[in-house]
């Protein structure tokens, strides 16, 4: 047996185990290290879900005791499984751990990607908060006006009670809380609700298409960060974005996705700068050039923009986005310099708890509040820390409605964004021929 460590952030770490290893004889996997998301360390991957391998389960560390795990346990083998960091961040994770003596791994689409009895779309991106959201509802929308039957399957965000999230189906609102879902979770499964689209996630992805075949003639894949499909695609649909032009020869496994898309959405080419809109268009016809290209905007809407108009606002943008995205802002911000706010306030003297720390991680952020809330304690942070601003008016502009979530004492306006294509192809267009 090789022993192997898998390096993961609770969602491809746990479908890489569940495909490939997990009735492997030839594996030991002796633990998950854990990183990005909040409170996954210290649990373990119940045997209920490990196989008949792993009776006591798997332990899950934090990903800091990396080295002295390999050295401990003599470990083979370690399996970077986990999305959105930069190529050069790998690879000092690979040199780490080479330097304490194992091997180091990362498996591909033909080992991780399961086949469906059912015509499958992906939807993936170069980097989080590229509008892979706004072009999965629109996919799905267009296909379901034509007659199809349309099951949405999520990237995974299991950070509760793994054997309960097994397999998950949301189609009312009433799932949503009867699973506990946090808000990064609401975030992806709302929108599709609001539509009248069943959405599916959880641990098992195997299950979980099984389950979602049963009352589905076409499958999408909604993709998470900028991770590559857990299913293998008939149509690979890649979202780009040129406020981070270039990224997408730079960030793993983005790149992965950039060189396998059948088509591209460039997307927010409203608000991008020419020169790097035109840097997107050259590495596509560079590295894919028999890619289609769908060009497109992610306008904002706001029920009642004159309501910023000369008041002291704060901004809440989606989390993910903010954070391990990269991004300083997003359609909160445009909301607010659109209607002219007098004042976006700086929200960082006011965070708490883990808000705080969200602060110190991330410096990059100075004008906006990421939605952080990734469970009840946290998301209880992220209300106290709305609560000690002083301002006139919230602009919320993550997908969900925050009041769903947290009650908070002062008015919250929703900004949404759709997606928007320009001219031809687009997306009704690349599916009629699909």
């Amino acid at each position: 047996m090789r022993k192997v460590i898998i390096m993961g952030a609770a969602g491809r770490d746990f479908h890489n185990f569940n495909v490939y290893f997990r009735d492997n004889p030839d594996y030991q996997v002796i633990a998950f290290t854990a990183t990005q998301i909040p409170d996954i360390e210290g649990r373990k991957y119940p045997a209920a879900l490990a196989g008949k391998l792993y009776p006591k389960g798997i332990p899950i560390y934090s990903e800091s005791e990396l080295t002295d795990l390999i050295k401990e346990y003599k470990v083979d083998e370690v399996h970077f499984a986990y999305s959105d960091v930069p190529h050069e961040y790998v690879m000092h994770k690979a040199s780490e751990v080479m330097a304490a003596g194992a091997s180091f791994a990362l498996l591909g689409p033909d080992d991780t990607m399961i086949k469906s009895r059912k015509p499958v779309v992906s939807v993936c991106a170069v980097r989080t908060g590229s509008g892979k959201s706004q072009t999965t509802r629109k996919v799905a929308l267009t296909l379901t006006a034509k007659g199809r039957r349309v099951v949405v399957i999520r990237h995974p965000m299991p950070y509760g009670d793994l054997v309960k999230q097994k397999v998950q189906r949301f189609a009312t609102y009433q799932d949503l809380d009867r699973h506990e879902c946090t808000i990064e979770e609401r975030e992806e499964y709302e929108p599709h609700i609001d539509n009248g689209i069943v959405v599916y996630a959880g641990v098992d992805y195997g299950a979980i298409l099984k389950q979602a075949e049963k009352e589905a003639d076409i499958i999408i894949w909604d993709g998470g960060n900028n991770d590559f499909s857990f299913y293998k695609s008939d149509l690979e649909i890649v979202v780009v974005d040129p406020h981070r032009a270039g990224h997408e020869l730079a960030y793993h496994p983005g790149e992965t996705n950039f060189r396998r898309a059948d088509v591209y959405v460039v997307n927010k080419m409203d608000t991008a700068e020419p020169d790097k809109i035109q840097l997107v268009m050259d590495n596509i016809n560079r590295i894919n050039p028999k890619a289609k290209v769908i060009k497109a905007n992610s306008p904002i809407f706001v029920e009642d923009g004159s309501q910023i108009t000369g008041k002291k606002v704060l901004v809440i943008e989606d989390g993910p986005t903010l954070t391990h995205g990269g991004m300083r802002y997003g359609a909160g911000i445009v909301a607010a310099q659109k209607y002219q706010a007098a004042r976006i306030i700086d929200p960082r003297p006011y965070a708490v708890g883990s808000i705080k720390k969200t602060f110190e991680k991330y410096t990059h952020l100075d004008k906006v509040l990421p939605a952080m809330g990734y469970g009840d304690k946290q998301t209880k942070e992220l209300a106290a820390t709305i609560e000690k601003i002083n301002c006139d008016l919230v602009i919320s502009a993550t997908p969900i409605d925050l009041n769903r979530v947290i009650k908070v004492s002062k008015p919250l306006l929703r900004v949404r964004y759709e997606l928007e294509e320009v001219g031809q192809p687009n997306i009704k267009s690349i599916l009629r021929g699909f």
